[in-house]
């Protein structure tokens, strides 16, 4: 069994560095287009986030709403429903968090910060579980819906960034900043090391992803949600509520992502202001998708693609290219992994690549 485990665990590894490779060659020659070093540039993109205490701990920075995006979307994938929607569940469960934050009675930090991450939370299950809803009880297709209720979002949120909850004083002074109020201090995540953004959001993702996957794993309702994600006509048949365990597995999964909307606002931003979200909820699936749709994989994964974000940043400064050949680099890498999760998770896409591999290397 462990042998069986540790041989998985090789091919898993090996064709996902091979899809890597090949989004990275093909980076290569867009760098040759656009004129930079392509060896420069990859060297830049992989050490130099490594190289001093800022990089070290941006990387966390961005790898905590990764994570807690990616906990969601490991829950709605093994259940069989498939949540785009990321996007616009971390806004929504931004905006519930920052209405506690701003409007709330004052409280004990230790009161407030819980009370904001459970508004969060509904904010973001609530915006999941229309398409959850939708995609149980009406047959309606979840990743178109998900996908136009990120819009929806989208346009709500800065509504009221922009409206009823911009900043008054950025209507006195004519700023005209779309912004909300600065939270009270008290509530910021605690800073983890003076001088850098490193906060404990990371910490509080991880305990998460433990928990999910004792949920997942050793529960028996993780357990009804994976058998519905594997085969629904005949968990059905079995007697399970198949629609209330879609609807279950939305309403987790945008609660997720709102969560991490919360991390960002309490941890980074301190307010609601435009472009809150940076693209998590798309990478955030990436990210399961690099974990192997596992919680506990997630951590790793969200680390190294934290690594990717902060990289590509320091890249681009470091070898001069267009913000547009970074786009397509982290497009690439994207499509890579999207595409070889397929020879992971198809049933007998292992045997024939293996098959392959062996008439390649003459020893058939």
């Amino acid at each position: 069994m462990k042998q069986n485990r540790f041989n998985d665990f090789l091919y898993n590894f090996g064709i996902t560095v091979f899809g890597l490779i090949i989004a990275l060659l093909i980076g290569a020659l867009l760098f040759m287009i656009a004129g930079a070093n392509p060896f420069k540039a990859y060297y830049v993109m992989f050490t130099a986030p490594l190289q001093d205490l800022f990089g070290i701990t941006e990387i966390f920075v961005r790898a905590a709403p990764l994570l807690l995006v990616a906990l969601g979307i490991s829950i709605s994938f093994r259940s069989g429903i498939l949540n785009i929607g990321g996007e616009g569940q971390i806004l929504v469960g931004a905006i519930f968090g920052l209405f506690i934050a701003l409007y709330a009675p004052h409280m004990h930090w230790a009161i407030m910060i819980p009370l904001i991450f459970i508004a969060s939370f509904v904010g973001g299950a609530l915006w999941g579980g229309i398409a959850g809803w939708m995609r149980a009880y009406l047959n309606v297709n979840e990743i178109l819906s998900t996908v136009m209720l990120n819009y929806v979002a989208i346009q709500i949120y800065n509504f009221l960034i922009r409206g009823p909850m911009m900043d008054k004083n950025e209507i006195v002074y004519g700023t005209g900043a779309s912004q909300t109020a600065r939270i009270a201090k008290e509530y910021w995540l605690t800073k983890l090391i003076p001088g850098a953004r490193l906060h404990s959001g990371m910490i509080i993702a991880v305990i998460l992803a433990i928990v999910v996957f004792i949920f997942l794993w050793k529960t028996i309702y993780g357990y009804r949600m994976r058998a519905v994600g594997a085969e629904i006509k005949a968990s059905r048949y079995a007697g399970i509520n198949t629609k209330w365990y879609l609807l279950l597995a939305m309403l987790l999964a945008g609660g997720f992502a709102g969560m991490a909307g919360a991390v960002e606002v309490l941890g980074v931003h301190h307010r609601g202001l435009e472009s809150i979200s940076a693209g998590y909820g798309f990478s955030g699936i990436v990210v399961a998708l690099f974990g192997g749709l596992h919680p506990l994989g997630a951590i790793p994964a969200s680390i190294v693609f934290g690594l990717l974000i902060v990289g590509a940043d320091m890249m681009q400064r470091a070898v001069q290219v267009p913000a547009y050949i970074i786009l397509a680099i982290q497009g690439l890498i994207i499509l890579s992994i999207v595409s070889t999760s397929v020879f992971i998770t198809k049933k007998g896409m292992k045997a024939k690549v293996l098959k392959f591999l062996t008439k390649m290397t003459g020893r058939a």
